[in-house]
């Protein structure tokens, strides 16, 4: 389980082929600090486990399934990307909870640059996730945590601080219109809809 807090902006070294997807190595510094082989980490929202620890970095397999439903299968050697650890019971809760379990892609639409700094990005989003987006509440892109300012029938849009845009891949180089992202909904949303739903089993 995550929060949607970035630790750190990692980046790929190699991508690799194997049998049933490919080795991803990662540079990274914060998250591998008490990393251990067979621990989870957030690559730009998605779960990954560690499979090696290098010198300055970490490698995680990813299978073909994972390449198909996020944005890892778009990687390539040099290309930033969203690192989180797990959270600890003692932590935080400074996002919302996270699985790293990823929903769908969507695509950023298009930026807006505010007086402020900050921008209001759009993305498009597929049905099945918009089923869940509500104003105001919370959605993670590429692994960062965010509050949606405005809902639309086919996506939704979010007010990014210059803090976000600065200390995550969400900021206008790395993410320009047109750039894949990875969207995982409010797992809270997704148990009240499983709750509302008529129990059809046989009693």
């Amino acid at each position: 389980m995550f929060t949607g807090i970035v630790e750190e902006v990692g980046h790929v070294r190699t991508i690799t082929p194997n049998e049933g997807g490919v080795r991803i190595e990662l540079e990274a510094a914060l998250v591998v600090e008490d990393a251990t082989i067979g621990a989870s980490i957030a690559v730009n929202g998605c779960c990954l486990t560690v499979v090696e620890l290098t010198e300055n970095g970490f490698a995680a397999d990813a299978v073909v399934e994972t390449l198909a439903r996020t944005n890892l299968g778009a990687l390539t050697p040099g290309d930033p990307v969203n690192l989180e650890r797990p959270m600890r019971l003692a932590d935080r809760l400074g996002g919302h909870l996270v699985q790293g379990h990823v929903d769908a892609t969507g695509t950023v639409t298009s930026r807006t640059p505010q007086p402020d700094g900050s921008e209001r990005v759009r993305f498009d989003a597929p049905p099945e996730v918009m089923r869940y987006v509500v104003h105001k509440g919370s959605v993670t892109v590429d692994g960062v945590s965010l509050t949606v300012a405005e809902v639309h029938d086919d996506g939704f849009t979010i007010a990014v601080i210059p803090h976000t845009l600065t200390v995550t891949t969400l900021g206008p180089h790395d993410r320009p219109p047109g750039a894949p992202v990875n969207l995982e909904v409010d797992l809270i949303a997704k148990y009240v809809e499983r709750l509302l739903v008529p129990d059809r089993s046989p009693s």
